[in-house]
């Protein structure tokens, strides 16, 4: 069965990454084409990049970035769920993400923004990243708003339409994950 990581990709206090994540959670739950897993990156306590060998190379010598590494090697596929700061994504996720190379290569991506313009521009940043990084983006995309979508910009309440593109993104997560990991293994 194919494994999808939901990555929280906010370390913040106050943080409304961990809500959304949840809620993607709960509807990918009902679902029985994958297994899904919520990953908190702030349960991993990255410090700023402090591997002295490049990520490229694998050889971690901190125990965080070695845990790091087994958690995200062991999914097929990803669901960023990212904050939008200053037109990007938060500090915290592209440290994370940076972290590792070869664990992300020849898998797949979809991803859920959130901030005042829909978290569009932090999903645009991170699909750059995903390039690099040899990672399929799906399409389809989830973009909340803090003025629709959040009960005076802090309490999570997505609009009852959201769940669809939830699902539309998962499907096409789920389709890439399958190729990939299929055309890898015969590769």
């Amino acid at each position: 069965m194919l494994r999808v990581g939901i990555i929280i990709g906010s370390t913040r206090p106050g943080r409304k990454a961990e809500a959304v994540a949840k809620w993607v959670y709960e509807i990918a739950q009902k679902r029985s084409d994958a297994e899904f897993e919520l990953v908190d990156i702030k349960d991993f306590d990255l410090p700023l990049l402090d591997e002295p060998m490049s990520p490229m190379l694998s050889e971690y010598r901190h125990e965080h970035a070695k845990r790091w590494s087994e958690k995200i090697a062991s999914f097929d596929g990803y669901v960023f769920v990212t904050p939008e700061y200053n037109h990007g994504t938060s500090g915290a996720l592209k440290n994370a993400i940076d972290y590792l190379y070869k664990e992300w290569v020849n898998k797949a991506a979809g991803f859920v923004g959130y901030g005042g313009a829909a978290g569009v521009r932090a999903v645009e940043n991170l699909r750059l990243v995903m390039g690099e990084l040899q990672v399929a983006d799906v399409r389809a995309q989830v973009g909340l708003s803090l003025y629709t979508d959040f009960e005076n910009f802090s309490v999570f309440k997505p609009a009852p339409q959201h769940e669809k593109s939830v699902n539309a993104m998962l499907d096409q997560v789920i389709a890439w994950s399958g190729a990939l990991k299929t055309g890898c293994r015969q590769a």
